[in-house]
């Protein structure tokens, strides 16, 4: 899927993607599939040259617009509780800069993802496309989702917010998933939502993470 032609494959990176990958797993993280992903997915293709030497370390770094590139650990623990099938249909809210999409990607998901930064919207709709990735991006308020195309399977979101978002929940296909952050502007909680019926949910809580706050109609306010 991906296209190394874009010069993404830099031969200095390949180590450094792997020693990562053992991170990850070494922190927890155990699904294989995704951990394939992110030996794949060139994350430093993802940030500003100046800070590229530090892509492969586990740690979140800004992309502009006071929004960051999320620290790996944090993506791997959102894409394995999403528990992404091939051609599955997924919802991001908050495109940033395209990395966790691009993750999505290699696992078969057939991605929509919403940004509010026209900048960062832009940049990473060219870097995706520049690597091959195929995805469908729209310039807009996250927290109200993308009505046109629901339901998905899964939703994920990558930014704090200050309660689940209902035009997320409502979005969601019979089985589908929905990982969101949810705490005050400092501290977050991951909450993973399952629909079982129309009108029946199972919620479940895990670790604390601290992401950026989701700004919004749904959600914080600017």
């Amino acid at each position: 899927m991906l296209n190394w032609g874009s010069g993404a494959d830099n031969p200095k990176f390949k180590q450094r993607r792997r020693r990562l990958v053992q991170a990850l797993a070494d922190k927890g993280i155990e699904n294989q599939r995704v951990l394939e992903a992110f030996n794949i997915v060139p994350r430093h293709v993802f940030v500003d040259t100046a800070l590229q030497d530090r892509a492969y370390k586990d740690t979140a770094l800004p992309i502009g617009k006071e929004q960051t590139i999320s620290q790996p650990y944090t993506v791997a623990r959102q894409t394995e509780l999403l528990e992404i099938q091939p051609g599955e249909k997924v919802l991001e809210i908050g495109t940033g800069s395209g990395y966790q999409a691009a993750i999505l990607c290699e696992l078969g998901a057939n991605v929509y993802t919403v940004e509010r930064h026209e900048k960062l919207y832009k940049k990473a709709k060219s870097t995706l496309k520049e690597l091959g990735y195929s995805i469908r991006a729209k310039l807009g308020d996250g927290t109200l989702g993308w009505s046109a195309y629901a339901p998905y399977d899964a939703i994920v979101v990558t930014a704090g917010a200050p309660v689940v978002p209902e035009d997320l929940v409502e979005q969601l296909n019979i089985n589908g998933r929905l990982v969101v952050p949810v705490g005050d502007e400092n501290r977050q909680e991951m909450v993973r939502i399952i629909k079982i019926r129309e009108d029946e949910f199972e919620e479940e809580h895990f670790s604390d993470f601290k992401f950026v706050p989701l700004i919004g109609e749904k959600g914080w306010q600017k």
